[in-house]
């Protein structure tokens, strides 16, 4: 008979149609039936000995919220026998409903029950519980992860004890993540958790990948790159990355219709074993990034939701550089500039932070200009080097782009059509905080923000916070302009300044979207007496007039 391995998770929904991800332990027919009558069913697909279904349902009604239970080859797997958690829904929204969008990123997966948290509570664990505790309450319409779900390059205790058993530690890359077995091992660790299980069994989620999903400065430079190829374990972890983010993320982030137009994934759901047809794709994928588009677009009524790829998309050519390739960008431009006036708020989820403090800002665009020659050979090594002992490589260290974002978020956010809030929401670097941009002229009618949240469940080392808390000060910014001068660089067409934070902490922040009124709250997670844990709001404001 076939278990359930991992899952449900619900990942896309809309008024009238949902999506749930699992994975069996054999082939086998998924099926999903609600309490209002609709259902759906898939038949599972095979890559590397694991089985999975992405089973589309259809027939919501919107504004309604029906429970679900899913059956493998008839037999009911979910809910679980005496599950202490209430029942997974599905929630279809309806015409005019206020959008929660509750996002962040960096999530190391939680210990044991019975072990210490080195780090502290984990922001969704506690969310999980939070909304169990009041499961008619408030929650999220949407969890956006912006990043770094799981950690090919910093495992556990226990997953390097696990491959320690599998291949032994002694060959590269040791105790990271070598296959695409390993990555299994990571979702099971970060996914089974009973908390996070069942809060993506009963929340959508849309997903994004970032560096630490295959590795630690993933596509930083092409000197980077040139090295990581030149090593006898590199392509392996890189196409096991992309295939089981493809497969465990990617899929769910897609429409009912966007997978029914995938031949991808229409190629390997009719083939008896799809690895091989997977395979081929990551190797194009990582080989010529612009063929494939890990991007996409989703809308939760009148908000937009545009989610990049600022990883693999990237041009990494020194000259050339740039965050995202030419398709890309000119993705980006037509989604952002669609049907003027149709929408109230548009969120760029991003996970790499488009505004920094200023004085990190200034340092990368001054590294860049170093890595270009600027100053001479001499420099450009130092410049090379330096870049990746300090993880210089956010929007900032490609001035073009940065350049390119500004100038299309003042596009989007102007004239008479234009939304309410132009929102860039970022994780990545283990703080979070606002920003707010101004125009040396009128700039545009939008309120437009930088909102940056994470980590979720992750360490904040005391450099992190003492290097953020200088890089915001006037003596940081001073010196910022001080590098900016010494690598001739331009001045960007924006300044800004930081209007909430910085705060350390695992963490969440949930923007409330209702008509074109905005509100932002941000939650830290914090242990409580007796054990468990809780979400408290650290910080509440109104971002538009309510």
């Amino acid at each position: 008979m076939a278990e359930l391995r991992l899952g449900p998770l619900l990942r896309y929904v809309d008024g009238s149609s949902a999506t749930f991800w699992v994975e069996a332990s054999r082939p086998c027919t998924a099926e999903v039936r609600c309490s209002d009558g609709a259902r759906g069913a898939a038949r599972t697909f095979q890559v590397a000995g694991h089985h999975y279904a992405l089973v589309p349902v259809t027939g919501l009604t919107p504004g309604t919220v029906s429970s679900y239970e899913v059956l493998l080859d008839g037999n009911t797997v979910w809910p679980l026998p005496d599950s202490p958690f209430p029942p997974s829904v599905v929630r279809a929204p309806g015409e005019d409903a206020a959008v929660r969008v509750t996002f962040g990123s960096c999530r190391w997966a939680a210990p044991p029950a019975d072990e210490k948290d080195p780090v502290g509570p984990d922001a969704l664990d506690s969310l999980a519980a939070r909304i169990a505790a009041d499961p008619d309450g408030e929650r999220p319409d949407v969890l956006l992860l912006l990043g770094d779900q799981v950690y090919a390059d910093e495992v556990s205790k226990a997953t390097r004890q696990w491959i320690a058993a599998r291949r032994g530690l002694a060959d590269p890359p040791g105790n990271q993540v070598a296959d695409y077995e390993e990555y299994t091992r990571l979702y099971y660790e970060s996914w089974l958790d009973p908390e996070i299980r069942w809060l993506l069994s009963t929340v959508p989620s849309c997903m994004i990948f970032d560096d630490h999903d295959v590795i630690d400065d993933w596509n930083t430079s092409a000197a980077w790159l040139a090295d990581m190829r030149a090593t006898p374990w590199w392509r392996e972890r890189v196409l096991s990355g992309l295939m089981s983010y493809w497969v465990h993320q990617h899929l769910g982030n897609l429409s009912p219709r966007e997978l029914s137009d995938d031949l991808l994934y229409a190629a390997v759901r009719e083939t008896p074993d799809g690895t091989d047809v997977l395979r081929a794709f990551a190797a194009q994928a990582d080989t010529d990034p612009a063929s494939v588009r890990w991007s996409y677009r989703r809308d939760f009524g009148r908000t937009r939701v545009l989610m990049l790829d600022t990883r693999g998309a990237r041009v990494l050519e020194e000259q050339n550089r740039a965050m995202l390739d030419p398709g890309e960008a000119e993705w980006l431009r037509e989604q952002a500039l669609d049907a003027p006036g149709s929408y109230d708020h548009l969120l760029i989820g991003t996970s790499l932070p488009w505004l920094l403090p200023p004085l990190v800002h200034h340092a990368e665009a001054w590294n860049a200009a170093l890595c270009r020659g600027e100053r001479g050979a001499r420099w450009a090594r130092f410049g090379e080097y330096l870049r990746r002992r300090a993880d210089l490589e956010h929007w900032a260290a490609f001035p073009e782009s940065f350049q390119a974002l500004t100038a299309l978020i003042a596009e989007a956010g102007s004239g008479t059509d234009a939304p309410a809030t132009v929102c860039v929401l970022s994780g990545d670097v283990h703080h979070a905080y606002v920003a707010e941009p101004s125009w040396p002229d009128a700039g545009p009618d939008a309120r437009v923000l930088q909102l940056t949240c994470s980590p979720v469940h992750n360490s904040i080392p005391l450099s992190i916070r003492l290097g953020f808390r200088f890089g915001w000060s006037g003596p940081g910014r001073a010196l910022g302009h001080r590098f900016a001068r010494h690598g001739g660089c331009a001045h960007p067409q924006v300044d800004w300044r930081r209007t909430g934070g910085p705060w350390f902490g695992n963490q969440l922040m949930t923007l409330t979207l209702r008509g074109r009124s905005a509100s932002l709250r941000l939650e830290q997670a914090r242990a409580v007496r007796g054990g468990g844990s809780r979400l408290r709001t650290v910080e509440e404001s109104a971002l538009t007039p309510q």
